[in-house]
């Protein structure tokens, strides 16, 4: 165990920096056996810090100091202190130039922080603190300088030397060696910076802007991959194209580069001008990616480049700030999926992420703010709170100011903040002081953990010919924060007819009836009454349109009115919502007769609902894959005051295989008629079609008959694109029958040199419910293409069976449980934030049984009490075991 405890970081605590950096020389000489950092900083004096003690604080981490030199004079040891975190030099003057020379070994980086070395490549990951792994810097993201960047390597070895900006130079050095400066002209912070030197490949393009300048586009990639980049290409051009139309927001440098890499904790990293990205979301071609591959790839490659102005040109003024670009610029690549695909399909699929893991992360000892008080290691705090509920909180702000105002307010945000380092108030500020509106409780949802409850209730009244609505909100207590006051909720709403049409929704007092639609209503205070008047029968209210809010809502809809709206709702989510709470109620109240040995019955109206959903001819495919797709285990999980693993997966499989029974004919014909009959695409409609047809065979292999199997077991040979062959091969992983083992080797022999393919493979096994799952994910540890110093591998095996795979990880004898916590002590001391990351799988422990508890308790203390525990470890261990 540690012996100290680590320090906490508060927000609180927050002073603006001593001394500023205005430019940044960097030199590397980049060697097999070590590399040299030579750093020279100009520096001055912070004007708008008052106080301070006058002494130079530079990070370091693992850095051999080898020299020191202010304004060309040599320092010596007795004129600085150096501890195992920082450079301290006192007595500095107001303005001064500051040279430090130092040596890393990037080989022996398996924390991937900083400056690595992977597969042949260097490579750099400097966010959140990973700079201070290669240089002394006030390694903070309210320190922001230009830098400029020199590189010198082995020509044979790296010929391509890659930096910020653009590239001012490049010599030859002798020796078989080369040299490259790069100049980046805009302020950044330390964390943006970025290196990769390597023998990659080159894939280019170009793109012109709307003010007509010429910027060049250019993808590095290992040389096998060069046929896998086009996708990522395009979709780089569209985000580009998107950007400008939506936000005015033109490209400013010469170069944007993208390097694909193995090796990477993240998914991308949007360093300026030079992303860094996770291979997983860059190389794709048909044959190896799946229709969601590609549509992940389109998203995080906008993602990215959106952060050139959400992110890099404004940035955070400290980590506590981190919704401030990722949670905008999430709602951003969201926003932008929207449009390039279903809208109505992307908002289901963003709302069905924040219901499986922020809602559960919200309602576990984890909870924390979009903006949290408090820290050990931020790397802990890259979550589904920061980034997706904080994509929620910044599309309720445009839902309050709608379309049009929301672009002003962002126009002001751009303005008023370029260059600089700020925070979610700032933010906010822009969007009231743009529209004249009040904001200030709005703030709250950056400040308070937990999901809201809406309980919601309506009365028609006949003789009045209005309808009552009574909405009531409340925020659970969390870990240090009790009694919530009340938070600024846009609450979307219609009301329809007995036709299924959409009513006028007038209130009471007002003189005429906006259009028939969506209204949204806000909700300030803890209750509310609306009265809606001029209804002559009574409606069937549809709430929270289009997920308005991150919020639960608790209304007694009866079964025929969930019923009607999935049939007629015109707002696609509550059109899903209506038939995922259907399913939630059969699937629940099923466990009932599960546990006393009875069979599980499901009523001929769901089978009808489902039958006819089914049957639409006139469906968005992709949209009707959602509506037909049952709630999750986890999900279920959460629904339920102690979960029942057991119970739920095998209710869950009986529905499936009731309703497979029971529409068998109506699955085949709908399977066939989404057949494919041409070349592969990636057309939304394709995409849609493609979905529908494995959601079909998937439910149709539930059942003990031969010719689903016989349809799987031809569609994972006919290997006409990645999407259905994986389709078929998680089928067969998941039932005992001759073609899985064949199958499951014939696939690891096609593609075990491409290791994002294996990646599948991997996962595939890791989430089948058999009952030998684990053992099998055991053995699977020693395959040659598995590797625990690759976060990829990590997350396909371990990562998948923990977090995927809830009936098998949480078997009751709890070996899972020491499965998991064995792999996080083996990988905590080459890689913490992955080792972290994992161990969340045990942070619900109070949710299970009793036995389940105690067993989950005792892997979280084993950890604990392990010698050298990593802060991120710690954090993460420690908060899961305190009490509520």
């Amino acid at each position: 165990m540690l012996s100290d405890v680590p320090q906490t970081v508060y927000l609180k605590d927050y002073r603006p920096p001593q001394y500023l950096v205005e430019q940044v020389d960097l030199d590397f000489d980049l060697g097999e056996e070590q590399t040299r950092v030579t750093a020279r900083l100009l520096v001055q004096r912070n004007p708008d810090r008052r106080g301070g003690d006058g002494v130079l604080e530079l990070f370091g981490e693992r850095l051999e100091l080898l020299a020191v030199q202010l304004d060309g004079r040599e320092v010596g040891p007795k004129e600085y202190s150096l501890d195992e975190g920082a450079l301290r030099i006192p007595g500095v003057p107001e303005r001064f130039e500051l040279q430090t020379q130092v040596r890393i070994r990037p080989q022996d980086n398996t924390e991937l922080e900083g400056l690595y070395r992977s597969g042949g490549l260097f490579c750099t990951q400097c966010e959140a603190e990973g700079f201070r792994r290669i240089t002394f810097f006030p390694d903070r993201p309210d320190v922001m300088a230009r830098f400029g960047t020199s590189i010198s390597a082995d020509r044979s070895r790296y010929p391509v030397l890659l930096s910020n900006g653009n590239l001012v130079e490049r010599r030859d050095l002798g020796n078989g060696r080369h040299r490259v400066r790069w100049h980046d002209p805009y302020p950044k912070p330390s964390y943006l910076f970025a290196l990769v030197a390597g023998d990659l490949r080159c894939v280019e393009d170009s793109f012109t802007t709307a003010s007509g300048r010429a910027v060049k586009l250019q993808i590095y990639v290992e040389p096998e991959n060069v046929d896998k980049c086009a996708h990522a290409m395009r979709s780089l051009q569209k985000a580009m194209a998107w950007d400008e139309h939506r936000y005015g927001r033109e490209y400013d440098l010469d170069v944007y580069m993208i390097v694909a890499v193995n090796d990477f904790n993240m998914g991308a990293m949007e360093n300026k001008g030079l992303n860094i990205f996770n291979s997983k979301y860059v190389l794709a071609r048909q044959e190896t990616a799946t229709d969601r591959d590609f549509q992940g790839i389109e998203g995080v490659i906008a993602h990215e480049y959106f952060h050139n102005w959400t992110g890099n040109r404004i940035t955070c003024r400290d980590w506590f700030q981190l919704s401030l670009k990722e949670g905008l610029t999430v709602f951003r690549d969201q926003e932008f999926s929207a449009d390039m695909g279903s809208r109505g399909v992307k908002r289901i699929e963003d709302v069905r992420l924040l219901r499986a893991h922020q809602f559960s992360e919200d309602a576990s000892p984890m909870a924390h703010p979009v903006r949290p008080e408090s820290y050990i290691e931020i790397n802990n705090f890259y979550t589904v709170t920061v980034y997706e509920k904080g994509a929620e909180v910044v599309r309720m702000q445009a839902n309050l100011l709608g379309p049009k105002m929301f672009r002003t307010a962002t126009d002001l945000y751009f303005a008023r903040h370029d260059g600089q380092a700020v925070t979610t108030d700032d933010f906010v500020q822009c969007m009231a002081d743009a529209s004249g509106r009040d904001l200030g409780q709005f703030k709250r949802w950056y400040q308070q953990a937990g999901t809201p409850e809406l309980q919601v209730a309506g009365e028609y009244d006949a003789d009045a010919r209005s309808y009552h609505l009574r909405v009531r909100q409340h925020t659970p207590d969390t870990p240090g924060q009790r009694d919530k006051p009340p938070l600024h909720i846009p609450f979307a709403l219609g009301l329809l007819d007995p036709d299924g049409s959409d009513l006028p929704l007038q209130l009471e007092g007002e003189a005429a009836a906006p259009p028939a639609g969506t209204r949204m209503l806000e909700l300030r205070e803890r209750e509310h009454r609306f009265t809606f008047v001029g209804l002559g029968t009574a409606p069937v209210p549809s709430l929270l349109r289009g997920f308005s809010a991150p919020v639960k809502l608790n209304y007694d809809y009866s079964d025929a009115e969930l019923t009607f709206l999935l049939a007629h709702d015109s707002d696609d989510f509550c059109r899903w919502d209506a038939a995922q709470t259907l399913a939630q109620r059969l699937i629940l109240a099923g466990i009932g007769d599960w546990r006393a040995g009875r069979p599980v019955t499901v009523p001929e109206g769901f089978v009808a609902a489902f039958g006819a959903a089914l049957g639409d001819a006139d469906a968005d495919r992709d949209l009707l894959t959602q509506v037909l797709t049952l709630p999750g285990e986890s999900y279920l999980g959460d629904q339920q005051e102690v979960v029942d693993v057991d119970a739920i997966h095998a209710v869950r499989e009986e529905v499936s295989r009731s309703l497979a029974e029971a529409l068998r004919d109506q699955l085949l014909d709908t399977y066939r008629a989404c057949a494919d009959t041409g070349d592969y695409d990636l057309a939304p409609a394709s995409i849609g079609r493609r979905a529908l047809k494995n959601l079909c065979l998937g439910y149709l292999m539930r059942l003990d008959d031969p010719e689903p199997l016989a349809l799987c077991q031809a569609q994972f040979d006919d290997g006409h694109n990645m999407t259905d062959v994986v389709a078929a091969l998680s089928l067969l992983a998941e039932r005992d029958c001759p073609q899985r083992e064949p199958a499951l080797q014939a696939f690891a022999e096609r593609w075990r040199d491409d290791p994002l393919v294996m990646d599948k493979w991997f996962a595939i096994q890791a989430t089948s419910s058999l009952p030998d799952t684990l053992d099998r994910v055991q053995a699977l540890l020693a395959h040659p293409a598995f590797s625990l110093r690759n976060p990829n591998k990590v997350r396909s095996l371990i990562g998948a069976f923990s977090a995927g795979n809830p009936v098998c990880f949480h078997a009751a004898d709890g070996a899972g449980y020491r499965f998991l916590a064995d792999r996080v002590l083996e990988l905590d001391p080459m890689n913490p934030q992955v080792a972290a990351r994992l161990v969340r799988g045990l942070a619900r422990w109070r949710r299970f049984d009793s036995g389940r508890q105690q067993l989950m308790q005792e892997a979280l203390q084993r950890i604990l009490a392990a010698p050298k525990v990593s802060r991120d470890l710690f954090e993460i261990a420690s908060k899961s075991l305190e009490a509520a």
